[in-house]
């Protein structure tokens, strides 16, 4: 708040009139210490960045920034340490603060990836919406794994959960290369310093354009004593490859991308990989393709020099308006419609704390909701108190989905990565009809699914609209690795057109009947509902989306890369396939059949190692014995999915691409209410592991996984 361009104070007579910090400077994440105090203040930039993007109106260090809803006033609720994470119930004490503070809308970037909308958290904020809260969420920023990826409670029944799309234009710190006279935009990767912004370097490249896993092992890069090296991305980690060119006495390294547009990068350092956790200390920067590619035929030219400046330039964006890569895929795990709309969230420049800068570019679907929060307070502005449902129909009606890049732009984006389409803040506020409802969620099946849409119209003079049908298209069967394909849903409708009085409202019949084909199976299909009015104007839309086929026919236990389920030990290593590439499990020992454990060493007992495909609405471990007697281990209801459906990286002992339970030899026992763990008598057992599968129906046995180990002898138990 001590950013002029957000008031510059706190309290009475401020922009930021309202305010809590609910866990202080020192918080991390469950377990920490908490430190409340009334002070509000930001030591991380995330939040001040967001506030910006809603409603920034000042000059900061001779540059004015100017938000969306430039007249709102904040109350600022923290929830985050200078660093780490946060837990549910701060985030729940933050909103019931925010509404008891009076609060009209709450902006909420945050979230927790692959989760559920039937968490605690997400019931909470419909319970926000329902007292008449309006709620905008991102909506996450696991794009890159796959479908399902959305984060809580961004795909929550009532919220407005927002992706992400690329800024059309973004203001970069620049480096020159001379004598080749060429000038690169920048972004500094976080996990090291950044780039200074005066000195010169000379050059080398470790690749080109063409080139795969430039800059990873096993290439051998030479001497590069001394020198700014330009390294393309693809195939290891951006800290690998910053490692490695540090190794071979590089003093930066350009990182430059492998496919259209800009990326911003880490190069954090890795916990538990074998380099021992080395730190990168050099500065790395990262640049377009098209100025890496130019960069690299320069070198090849002849001997260049990079000069780092403190100048900045504009540059067009090559992904403008698509959606973000990182931006979170639906559906939600209910099937439900979710994401609900699109917002710009790559590259934007916004507030940042005066001590590092007061301004900074960054990205993620935490700047794609401030923009939806920015507008919603300029339709509140405008119309006064609104129900947030119904806002949230009028800003889905009026947004207009984008298309594929070329050479595929004749195709609409799939409507589970943009929802609605992109934000038109003028033609929400504008508006005198919406459509209701403002998105259909078809669930499962390959049968017709037939709606009813009612337009109403608040204005004074009729209108007609023609009815049309926008097909998107849809994803693959794969979870992790999403394919697009055209298989359209077609639709038919009770009238080609609807005339819709004024000061009133009509109907219009939608039957939607998805390509049942059997190559479409398990695939989400989408599109739009388009209602155009007659004479001219923006047409209004309706999204919608569904799944093809039978929703529980996901198998959840799928074998990832290791051939999970299985029993391991801590320490060594497995290999689960020789290859190529040949695939190691570091960290953990597949046991045999028939193996004996010590549960009373925490070395020597039994792991399950296992791989979840899909989110599940419970998972539940038994032991059982030799008279196949079972007891109950451990639950939890409404699971994640692994992020991937790959191993750690090389050298690390943990990571996404498994869950593990470690079994002590004891088992739950509920007497009375009370609940405690009892050790089991020494002997022979199996573990099984029992998956009940999204949207699952009561007592049907298909719409459950089983899975039951090998034996296992236990002994210094019981």
């Amino acid at each position: 708040y001590d950013n002029p361009a957000l008031g510059g104070c706190f309290g009475d007579g401020c922009r930021v009139t309202d305010g809590h910090d609910f866990v202080g400077d020192d918080f991390s994440g469950s377990g920490s210490k908490l430190r409340p105090d009334d002070d509000p203040d930001d030591c991380n930039g995330h939040g001040t960045h967001v506030a910006g993007i809603v409603g920034a109106n000042g000059t900061v260090n001779g540059t004015e920034v100017k938000g969306v809803a430039p007249g709102v006033t904040f109350g600022a609720y923290r929830v985050f340490g200078c660093a780490g994470s946060t837990t549910e119930d701060i985030m729940v004490a933050a909103m019931e603060q925010a509404q008891a503070d009076g609060m009209d809308i709450v902006n909420m970037s945050i979230g927790d990836a692959f989760a559920w909308d039937t968490e605690p958290f997400a019931q909470a904020m419909n319970a926000a919406v329902a007292e008449g809260t309006v709620v905008v969420i991102s909506a996450g920023n696991s794009g890159t794994n796959g479908l399902y990826s959305l984060s809580s409670a961004g795909n929550a029944r009532d919220v407005i959960g927002v992706a992400s799309i690329d800024n059309s234009h973004v203001e970069l710190t620049t480096f020159t290369v001379t004598p080749a006279d060429l000038t690169a935009g920048y972004t500094n990767a976080s996990g090291t310093v950044e780039a200074p912004t005066t000195g010169s370097l000379p050059m080398a490249k470790t690749g080109t354009p063409a080139a795969t896993a430039d800059g990873c092992a096993p290439q051998v890069l030479g001497d590069l004593t001394g020198k700014a090296v330009l390294i393309e991305r693809g195939t290891c980690t951006f800290y690998e490859k910053a490692r490695r060119a540090q190794l071979a006495g590089a003093a930066a390294v350009v990182l430059y991308n492998n496919a259209p547009g800009r990326f911003g990068a880490t190069v954090a350092v890795q916990p538990g990989a074998v380099t021992d956790g080395q730190p990168v200390t050099i500065p790395v920067v990262a640049i377009s393709d098209t100025e890496g590619a130019a960069i690299n035929n320069a070198i090849e030219a002849g001997s260049q020099t990079l000069n780092w400046t403190d100048d900045s330039g504009v540059f067009a964006n090559a992904t403008a308006g698509q959606p973000s890569s990182f931006t979170s895929w639906g559906l939600a795990p209910s099937l439900g419609f979710k994401p609900d709309i699109a917002a710009p969230g790559g590259l934007i420049k916004s507030t940042w704390p005066l001590e590092a800068g007061g301004v900074a570019t960054i990205s993620g679907t935490s700047m794609a909701a401030p923009h939806v929060s920015g507008a919603a307070a300029l339709f509140l502005e405008e119309h006064g108190t609104t129900n947030p449902l119904r806002l949230r129909e009028i800003l889905q009606n009026n947004a207009v989905p984008s298309n594929l890049p070329p050479p595929n732009n004749a195709f609409v984006t799939s409507a589970h990565r943009q929802g609605a389409g992109t934000l038109q803040i003028d033609d929400a506020i504008l508006a005198t009809t919406r459509v209701s409802p403002g998105k259909l969620a078809l669930g499962e099946g390959t049968g017709p699914h037939a709606h009813t849409l009612t337009i109403h119209n608040s204005g004074s003079s009729a209108v007609t609209y023609d009815v049309g049908h926008q097909p998107a298209v849809g994803t693959s069967a794969s979870t992790f690795a999403p394919g697009l394909t055209t298989n359209f849903a077609s639709a038919s409708f009770s009238s080609a057109s609807v005339v819709v009085p004024a000061g009133g409202e009509a109907t219009l019949g939608v039957t939607i009947t998805p390509n049942s084909s059997a190559a479409n199976a398990r695939r989400i299909y989408g599109g739009y509902i388009r209602l155009t009015p007659q004479g001219g104007g923006a047409p209004l839309r309706v999204p919608y989306a569904g799944f093809t086929g039978d929703y529980q026919s996901i198998v959840v236990l799928a074998p990832g890369a290791c051939t999970f389920p299985g029993i391991f030990k801590a320490g060594g290593s497995t290999t689960c396939a020789a290859g190529p590439p040949a695939v190691t499990l570091n960290g953990w020992t597949r046991q045999a059949a028939g193996a004996t454990y010590n549960v009373g060493e925490r070395s020597d007992r039994p792991v399950l190692l296992y791989h979840l495909a899909h989110q599940s609405q419970r998972v539940e471990l038994r032991a059982v014995n030799a008279s196949d007697q079972e007891f109950f281990l451990a639950r939890t209801d409404f699971a994640e999915r692994n992020p991937t459906n790959d191993l750690t990286p090389p050298g690390q002992t943990s990571g996404p691409g498994f869950f593990t339970f470690t079994w002590d030899g004891k088992h739950v026992v509920t007497k009375k209410n009370k609940t405690n763990r009892q050790a089991l008598p020494n002997g022979t057992y199996r573990l099984r592991l029992v998956v009940t599968k999204a949207n699952a129906e009561a007592g049907n046995p298909a719409h459950t996984e089983t899975w039951t180990s090998p034996t296992m002898t236990i002994v210094g138990g019981g």
